[in-house]
């Protein structure tokens, strides 16, 4: 479980370098990568920890990933705040919908993803920007599928 927790933060670290670095092309393959991981890994986590532990890990992770990119300015701050609210969400929607393990996870990365995906890109480069919210979304919405699938088989019963 530490190691959920500490590729959880490293996820979110990682993709706002790399968004500092080359800017706004790179936000649609972070999306699937990173972001998608970051959304199916918290629902993985959701099973294994308490709800105070969830929300210091969505929190602490959202502040973390802030002090530890402060070169990248309105880029962390963006990611930092959009994260936190997409994660906020994607929590509240994985702990109301019944189902299977893999169907909450794909409901509430849906979720998650269309707040991140209007969030980050907004706050991040200062107006909206329709072509690039729809590739996140796709991108975070098809990744987090994606990694859901994988981690399936490792949801504790």
């Amino acid at each position: 479980m530490v190691y959920g927790i500490v590729i959880y933060g490293f996820a979110m670290v990682l993709a706002n370098l790399l968004v500092s670095w080359f800017g706004p092309a790179v936000t649609p393959i972070n999306a699937f990568v990173l972001i998608g991981l970051d959304l199916a890994l918290r629902d993985w986590l959701h099973m294994r920890l308490k709800t105070w532990q969830m929300g210091v890990l969505i929190i602490g992770t959202g502040l973390v990933t802030y002090l530890l990119n402060p070169d990248a300015g309105r880029i962390a701050f963006a990611s930092s705040a959009s994260f936190v609210v997409a994660a906020l969400v994607d929590w509240q929607v994985f702990k109301n919908v019944a189902g299977s393990w893999l169907n909450r996870s794909n409901i509430s990365n849906t979720a998650g993803a269309a707040v991140d995906s209007l969030l980050f890109p907004t706050i991040a480069f200062g107006g909206l920007m329709p072509e690039i919210v729809a590739a996140q979304f796709v991108a975070k919405t098809v990744g987090g599928a994606v990694w859901a699938y994988l981690l399936r088989n490792r949801v504790p019963a």
